[in-house]
């Protein structure tokens, strides 16, 4: 699958928010600034049709989707039983690099991910290389000897972790319990937003 092209930074304005973890003072200044000549437009001038497809791009790009990937979490979601938006929320948030992500072992998902591609991260015993795998409650997550001496992953986990109530910390890996509600997961997330854009 291709990656996300282009500077990261003007992605964040786009959205308004740090969308990669990669920022830094500079981007925090101009994060209420949007890329482009005109600056930012007046809210009461977006149409309906333009804040939907901007909270699916956000959203898209916080997990390093490609909109193909994307559309099909979505189908997979529709196909589920509850509501729609947060049965996305949930696919996502169980995706192999950002569970990584949420034990506090990397910066970034983009950091995760990396970790995940180059073979550092084995779920119940068995290397998995794909960052898109989905976890299931009750598997173990290790990262492998190697990645726990890399300096940026040695320092989280010296350092104290906020992980969430679905996942548990143990010794160089941990374990899903459940699925995440949804008051655990992005509260800047208008997943809502996302369906009504599918569904036009």
């Amino acid at each position: 699958m291709g990656r996300t092209m282009g500077p990261k930074h003007k992605m964040s304005r786009r959205e308004g928010k740090d969308l990669f973890g990669t920022g830094g003072e500079s981007l925090q200044r101009r994060l209420d600034q949007p890329p482009g000549q005109h600056g930012k437009q007046p809210v009461n001038k977006q149409t309906e049709y333009a804040r939907q497809l901007r909270e699916k791009q956000k959203v898209k790009r916080m997990f390093g989707m490609r909109e193909g990937q994307f559309q099909r979490f979505f189908q997979i979601a529709l196909k589920s039983r509850g509501i729609t938006g947060v049965a996305l929320l949930r696919l996502l948030e169980r995706r192999l690099d950002n569970v990584v992500y949420r034990l506090g072992f990397t910066r970034s998902r983009l950091q995760a991910r990396q970790l995940v591609s180059h073979g550092h991260v084995s779920v119940d015993g068995q290397r998995v290389s794909i960052p898109s795998y989905l976890v299931v409650p009750g598997q173990e997550i290790k990262l492998s000897p190697k990645a726990l001496k890399m300096p940026d992953v040695a320092e989280l986990t010296e350092s104290t972790r906020n992980v969430p109530g679905w996942l548990e910390t143990a010794d160089g890996g941990g374990r899903m319990l459940r699925e995440p509600e949804r008051e655990e997961m992005d509260q800047d997330v208008n997943e809502r937003a996302i369906v009504e854009f599918y569904s036009r």
